[in-house]
């Protein structure tokens, strides 16, 4: 939905292409808490990224509650200095008190326990999500809301973990924001105030469709899925013709994370090519031609599975098998136990900050 506050926006050239981001300097701090002086955050879920949006909301000023189920995670609610009966509450009460409700549960969970939650959203009330899934793909979830809310966005890019040690060290996770219903005709300055309040480095606007679509992509593609396969493939075939789990790892895994990653991160691509050596950059130059061409059509299909709701379904019939969390901890166990990983345990234990 776009929205119509354009003038308050910056206009970016993103590769050639104008684009809108809000920043913290055309929306301090002082204004998001003025616009959400009246709300109660209800932060329902405290797994990934509740932790981090309570905290940071907290932090800067926010009225926040916490709805978690008794077990570990509420105990690690505590531990963050969440008080039972005063700043801890069941699901049901936290959506009771509630004015802005943020479904920070897993996708599973939204789905189990939407009929739980959906009682408490009275007309006037938002509905916050930092994931598209349960509204993009509603016929398949049946997350459907009232009309008569506000229904918003505020995806960090980034784990939670990331979003709480980055506002620590006084830095920002980038995160997109959509508007999905607007019934108070407040609902623009509601989700960039959010977004504000959660520590974000700067906001781009996507919609609930863009950001499920692509986000499911990022994490089977590049972000996670391919990265382990395109490692593992070169530490085995580095492997299989003589060389040592360590050298393998070395070349494979650890010069990347630890030292060319943070180059590219912060200068670009094209700068950490000019500043590797010369058989480096011809080799690099010559074969990533090769490998787009061989990855794209992978990435053509992965991103098709994921446009039709393929993707989608396969997690919600997976997620809401009985067995679901003991089929995941074996899959989990043989990755971590794999050679490369358990090579990556030794590796990372001879790092020097570790001596």
């Amino acid at each position: 939905m776009p929205h119509k506050n354009d003038k308050e926006m910056a206009e970016m050239n993103f590769g050639g292409v104008i684009e809108n981001v809000m920043t913290r300097e055309e929306f301090p701090l002082e204004k998001a808490r003025e616009i959400l002086k009246d709300e109660t955050i209800a932060v329902l879920g405290y797994g990934v990224q509740g932790p981090g949006q309570a905290c940071n909301l907290r932090d800067n000023g926010f009225n926040v509650i916490v709805g978690q189920r008794l077990g570990k995670t509420y105990e690690k609610a505590v531990a963050d200095g969440w008080v039972p009966g005063e700043t801890l509450f069941s699901l049901e009460e936290a959506a009771e008190k509630g004015t802005i409700i943020c479904m920070l549960l897993s996708d599973a969970a939204q789905m189990q326990l939407w009929p739980t939650i959906k009682p408490y959203l009275t007309a006037g009330k938002t509905l916050y999500f930092s994931h598209g899934f349960a509204i993009n793909w509603s016929d398949r979830t049946g997350v459907v809301p009232p009309a008569d809310i506000d229904v918003i966005m505020v995806a960090p890019k980034g784990s939670g973990t990331s979003l709480r040690t980055m506002f620590l060290e006084g830095r920002g996770l980038n995160s997109s924001y959509a508007v999905y219903q607007n019934a108070s005709g407040k609902a623009f300055e509601k989700v960039v105030a959010f977004g504000i309040g959660i520590g974000s480095g700067y906001l781009f606007e996507t919609t609930f469709k863009r950001e499920a679509t692509s986000d499911l992509t990022g994490e089977r593609g590049s972000l996670m899925g391919a990265i382990q396969g395109l490692l593992l493939a070169q530490y085995e075939v580095l492997r299989e013709n003589g060389h040592t789990p360590s050298e393998a790892f070395n070349e494979t895994v650890e010069e990347l994370t630890q030292s060319l990653m943070p180059l590219f991160a912060a200068k670009g691509m094209d700068w950490m090519y000019a500043n590797c050596s010369t058989t480096a950059q011809r080799g690099a130059l010559d074969w990533m031609g090769p490998f787009h061409d061989a990855i794209k059509p992978v990435v053509e299909k992965l991103y098709h599975s994921v446009v039709t709701g393929n993707e989608a379904q396969i997690s919600i019939d997976s997620n809401s098998q009985p067995d679901y969390r003991v089929k995941l901890e074996a899959e989990l166990k043989a990755l971590r136990e794999s050679e490369m990983w358990r090579t990556a345990e030794t590796v990372r234990k001879l790092r020097p900050e570790n001596s």
